[in-house]
């Protein structure tokens, strides 16, 4: 595993903070980040850092093939991912790297990351922000 999976695991963590039953939350209880509407089965209470970063690594980081991406891709990517769904972070990707927008992070998409300027990973911000404003415009809460 590349070193972004250090900065971007350590940035994941800090921003989730620990347990939280917040009402407000659609992701109900939620330790590091992980909910129990996601993992059901999970006692979030419980959870171990470890176990948190074993989730993330398995169900995120790697099916967002973030090492293979370039630094700033990767933890964008990381935490849209965790934020947003892997799905919609690898077409978020997609669209600020202008490839084809087909949620599959391959080959084409990987080189089109490492050949990208500033204004692609700009891009990639305001796609995702853009994307939590319908969120929020969704869900005020």
């Amino acid at each position: 595993m590349n070193t972004d999976w250090d900065k971007a695991i350590a940035f994941v963590l800090k921003m989730e903070g620990d347990y939280t039953h917040d009402p407000n939350d659609p992701g109900g209880e939620t330790k590091f980040g992980i909910s129990k509407r996601a993992y059901p089965d999970f006692v979030i209470k419980d959870l171990t850092e470890d176990e948190a970063k074993e989730i993330y690594v398995r169900d995120y980081w790697r099916p967002c093939q973030c090492d293979d991406l370039p630094t700033p891709f990767a933890i964008a990517v990381f935490d849209t991912a965790v934020n947003q769904g892997i799905n919609k972070a690898k077409r978020i990707l997609q669209i600020a790297l202008d490839v084809t927008v087909d949620g599959v992070i391959g080959d084409k998409t990987i080189a089109a990351a490492f050949k990208a300027k500033r204004y692609h990973v700009k891009k990639f911000l305001a796609e995702r922000l853009a994307e939590y404003e319908r969120l929020m415009a969704g869900n005020p809460k």
